[in-house]
């Protein structure tokens, strides 16, 4: 039989070519569906030695952006040595008008017809909890409702309109993931055969709020933004351009919310409740503290959080970004987390980016803005003392620690065992030349400890351990820019 069928191909050579043709048009057909109803997000990772089989990513990638649509920062280098998105960029024919250059988001064509959404989560990546991927991703689907009439619901039992799942490999698309770098993720868009459908890399490093993987807030809000009708923005700052940011908080450009809007209307506003009376209800409105002056309090505790540094007071904080005062702080703690105590006496936040808040025998712990647990007792940790003063996060030999301060005492805590190592205290004087009283402590991007003590600040070097030269120095002057003749008077 095997030999009458190689006789037949070697006596009727046509019939060879004429299966060859049809296994290729059938092939190329069905790739150019697939590319009609799919959007791929890709990140090509950040050049390390730990990524052996990473490779420069191809020219076109970026060439797909034509010369006279480019991006705003196309000189920005920075920018374009980022990780970027893989989604083929939306391609524009012609000289643009100047309001389609107003105009820099795309849409894919599409939308969901209905303004109340479900979302299901079938699969759970190992580094992170359940709960604090769910708190991400009603994050990441929060900052697309906030500026539309959309709602977004997590079901567990029923079926959902976006079903969000984390696979490896081969997974039932033909689209396989590459284990860890490269591509990340994909998502479909609205009315097509596989809408709603978003999927992670399961094999990823995903973190959040820290440069240790591949932040999950960042890249769901972009895949999100895809399965719910935009393409790529041409706005460098916008969450759908195609460039990966970890920028901290999370929030929609300007060109972002045209879009999303463009396709689904501004948010419902909720009409005033009015009275019998027919008047608008009121609610008494408390005259305003007097917020303390950072140029003349010392601080209660001080924290680096997703990159930025908060100074705290009181029910106060003042917000540091890149060196910078942030406009409208100082402004109430509560602002960021409803139900943290208006005192706190050290903060800290851990690598899986839950906010820790301690206050007397107590602490709190929250997932970015939302409280995990607490008012719970410190004993549970182990601590042997309450009202500690100062909180430094530390990593040593790949471990976590935390040291917790009071008085000339400190105490290492065990971030991944959730205990106190040693009830024993250690003396503070191990830390040539720190001072015997802190209000505060963090660590900075250069690997410095930094401890605050009245209105001065400790640099402390982890390799000497010892102060550097040249400290104490003014937290006034260095962080908020006080002159010299403030402290004069």
């Amino acid at each position: 039989m095997y030999c009458l069928h190689w006789l037949s191909l070697t006596l009727y050579p046509p019939l060879l070519l004429v299966m060859c043709f049809l296994v290729q048009h059938y092939i190329f057909m069905y790739l150019l569906k697939l590319k009609s109803t799919l959007t791929l997000f890709s990140f090509p990772q950040r050049w390390s030695n730990s990524h052996a089989g990473l490779k420069k990513r191809p020219s076109h990638e970026q060439d797909t952006l034509n010369e006279e649509y480019d991006l705003k920062s196309q000189n920005d280098t920075d920018l374009w040595n980022r990780p970027r998105c893989g989604v083929p960029d939306y391609p524009r024919r012609g000289t643009l008008s100047r309001q389609q250059r107003r105009k820099r988001f795309a849409l894919y064509g599409r939308r969901w017809e209905k303004t109340d959404l479900t979302y299901k989560i079938i699969r759970f990546p190992w580094q992170m909890s359940e709960d604090k991927v769910r708190s991400v991703f009603q994050e990441a689907f929060g900052v697309w409702g906030a500026v539309t009439p959309l709602r977004f619901r997590e079901v567990t039992s029923e079926n959902a309109d976006i079903i969000i799942d984390f696979n490896r490999y081969w997974h039932g698309d033909s689209l396989p993931f590459d284990g860890p770098g490269g591509i990340l993720a994909h998502a479909y868009f609205p009315q097509t055969q596989r809408e709603g459908e978003v999927h992670f890399d399961y094999d990823e490093h995903w973190t959040v709020g820290n440069n240790a993987g591949t932040d999950l807030l960042q890249v769901a809000a972009h895949e999100f933004g895809h399965v719910l009708g935009l393409q790529h923005s041409l706005e460098p700052d916008a969450v759908m351009c195609p460039f990966y940011s970890d920028s901290y908080p999370l929030q929609l450009s300007e060109d972002d919310k045209r879009g999303i809007q463009y396709l689904y209307g501004s948010p419902r506003h909720t009409p005033p409740v009015m009275t019998e009376t027919n008047e608008i209800e009121t609610e008494l409105v408390r005259p305003l503290k007097i917020h303390p002056n950072a140029c003349k309090t010392n601080f209660d505790a001080v924290s680096m959080i997703r990159g930025e540094l908060f100074f705290f007071k009181s029910q106060y904080i003042w917000r540091i970004r890149d060196g910078q005062l942030q406009p409208g702080y100082p402004a109430l703690s509560s602002r960021h987390w409803k139900g943290i105590p208006e005192h706190i006496d050290a903060a800290f936040e851990d690598k899986s980016g839950n906010i820790w808040f301690f206050q007397g025998d107590s602490y709190w712990v929250f997932d970015a803005e939302r409280k995990i647990t607490g008012p719970d007792s410190v004993r549970r940790l182990g601590l042997p003392v309450t009202d500690i003063e100062a909180a430094l996060k530390w990593e040593e030999d790949h471990t976590e620690k935390v040291y917790f301060f009071k008085s000339s005492y400190y105490w290492v805590f065990n971030v991944q065992d959730n205990r106190i190592n040693d009830i024993h205290p250690h003396s503070i004087y191990e830390w040539r030349g720190m001072p015997s009283h802190i209000d505060g402590a963090f660590l900075d991007r250069y690997g410095y400890a930094n401890f605050l003590s009245g209105m001065h600040y400790w640099k402390f070097d982890p390799v000497a351990l010892k102060v550097l030269e040249g400290y104490p120095r003014s937290i006034g002057m260095d962080f908020f820019g006080c002159s010299v003749n403030t402290f004069l008077h």
